[in-house]
């Protein structure tokens, strides 16, 4: 008597080719930033990648290309794009995540999903969150900080980005650090309110790289936006990352771009929270082949549904 065999059904042939449909994710939460091991979560489009650390460090990578400049050191684990947190009538400062103040929270929880990284932490009265994607249609990433006023008096928070610019192989930039600044400039673009950084080609085999850095507020805005390009105005004489002088001392962010010696992107935002108000600041760092489609990426994520969309679609 022969074998008898049977066809699968389309049906059945279509669930086996999409198992993550039958089997949900599940998110890994954890509820400290201070781990026995260092926990990362990878957000990629297939061109554009970002890794985050629990505590909030972490790369930005566009191709073969470093756009941040990282180091694997899991016990500072101090290197990445960061927000900083400053009660501008306090004084007090703190951290998006744990890192790179390394100021401990009330309560902290960082979130990996499949498709964005999620850190809420609570400092008082003030309840943070920041939630990070990589757009799947963009080659830009975005981090959208939601601050709540849990408190009974009016606060004014500043929020300002930082990271390090590289727009070069991470190799290259590990063996010669400040040479590989030397190549790098940056500009403000007015009409957009972003920061744009290239890197000067060395030959004619070099790729083009252009990098924007913008931030869009949502919610009751107070004073000027300010930027800043050089690492050395940022940190300040004999600090570093943890306590830079732009904002501990509560200085102005000086609006320097062109050839820095030590270029980075920043960016500060003020905001004023009623109590019980909530107020959204959403930094996005897009990258691209030369200055027109870098622009013309920013501009189309410079509202605030452009969020919305690339949450959506990430989704």
């Amino acid at each position: 008597m022969g074998t008898r065999t049977s066809e699968p059904s389309n049906r059945e042939v279509h669930l086996i080719a999409h198992p993550h449909q039958l089997v949900p994710a599940t998110p890994r939460r954890f509820q400290s930033p201070h781990q026995p091991t260092v926990h990362t979560q990878l957000l990629s489009n297939g061109r554009h990648a970002v890794m985050m650390t629990v505590a909030g460090s972490g790369y930005s990578r566009w191709g073969e290309l470093a756009v941040t400049r990282w180091r694997e050191d899991p016990t500072c684990d101090d290197w990445g794009t960061y927000i900083f947190v400053r009660d501008a009538d306090r004084g007090t400062v703190w951290s998006a995540g744990y890192q790179p103040s390394g100021v401990e929270p009330d309560s902290y929880e960082g979130t990996f999903f499949e498709d964005r990284v999620d850190i809420v932490r609570r400092d008082g009265t003030i309840t943070t969150s920041v939630t990070v994607l990589v757009s799947p249609d963009a080659d830009a990433e975005v981090r959208r900080v939601t601050v709540v006023n849990e408190g009974g008096d009016a606060r004014n928070i500043d929020l300002t980005s930082y990271a390090e610019l590289v727009l070069a192989p991470a190799a290259s930039d590990t063996a010669h650090p400040a040479f590989s600044n030397l190549f790098v400039r940056t500009e403000f673009a007015v009409d957009i309110g972003a920061v744009l950084a290239t890197r000067r080609r060395r030959s004619a085999d070099e790729p083009s790289v252009w990098a924007a850095h913008l931030a869009v507020v949502e919610g009751d805005e107070v004073g000027p936006a300010q930027f800043e390009t050089d690492r050395a105005r940022f940190l300040g004489r004999g600090r570093d990352i943890r306590t830079p002088d732009a904002i501990f001392n509560g200085h102005s962010l000086s609006n320097t771009h062109g050839a820095v010696l030590d270029p980075i992107f920043s960016l500060r935002r003020c905001i004023r929270l009623a109590p019980g108000a909530t107020a959204h600041v959403t930094f996005w760092t897009l990258v691209a082949a030369s200055r027109r489609e870098v622009l013309d990426a920013a501009d189309r994520h410079r509202d605030s549904a452009a969020f919305d969309r690339v949450s959506t679609r990430a989704r």
